[in-house]
């Protein structure tokens, strides 16, 4: 099977029409040729509505935290964006529903067999991470976002963890002024070198 026939598949899936208040649509981006992957949580409302992912003020704060612009981020011929749920899952008491754990295990590795070229996962929120770092050394399921992120060498250079951008994370930001004193520089570095690599 074809990347673009699995994505396909992807776009049609239904596994979990009966837990989406907005039905389905899967939010998805990817090509062969993809150098970086963004491995987020799901689509929240606006992107389900655009069906274009990162959409919404949380990605105007990723791209400047990667130092890209639009064409940059959306040009799938280098960067691919797969979320750990790819609909959107709902809402909850304080903001939106976890992604389903349904898509991580029914698509990922089948989508990431089909991106040989990959040099770095982006790894966005604990949904991520704990998905991703379960296995790497230097990881333990009970250390927190925080640690985690602050840890980041450890897991360097396949994967770099990173704190969810929404705007809802901006007191965490105030608190841990480290993020973007010491870790943004060398996460704009290995992105602009990945990017620059034939």
């Amino acid at each position: 099977m074809s990347l673009n026939q699995l994505l396909a598949q992807v776009r049609n899936c239904t596994e979990c029409k009966a837990h989406l208040p907005l039905g389905c649509r899967p939010v998805i981006r990817a090509a062969s040729t993809a150098k970086i992957v963004i491995i987020g949580q799901a689509p929240g409302t606006k992107v389900h509505a655009s069906g274009i992912p990162w959409d919404d003020a949380s990605g105007d704060r990723l791209r400047m935290w990667l130092n890209l612009d639009k064409s940059e981020f959306y040009d799938e011929s280098n960067i691919a964006i797969i979320p750990m749920g790819f609909c959107y899952p709902g809402r909850g008491k304080s903001g939106d529903l976890p992604p389903r754990k349904e898509c991580a295990p029914l698509w990922h590795d089948k989508l990431f067999s089909q991106l040989p070229n990959l040099q770095l996962k982006i790894l966005v929120g604990s949904y991520a991470q704990k998905y991703y770092l379960a296995n790497q050394p230097g990881y333990k399921k009970s250390d927190t976002l925080t640690k985690t992120v602050q840890n980041w060498q450890n897991f360097a250079p396949e994967f770099f963890p990173l704190v969810h951008p929404s705007p809802r994370n901006q007191l965490w930001l105030r608190k841990n002024p480290w993020f973007e004193e010491e870790l943004l520089t060398p996460l704009r570095e290995r992105v602009e070198r990945v990017l620059s690599s034939v």
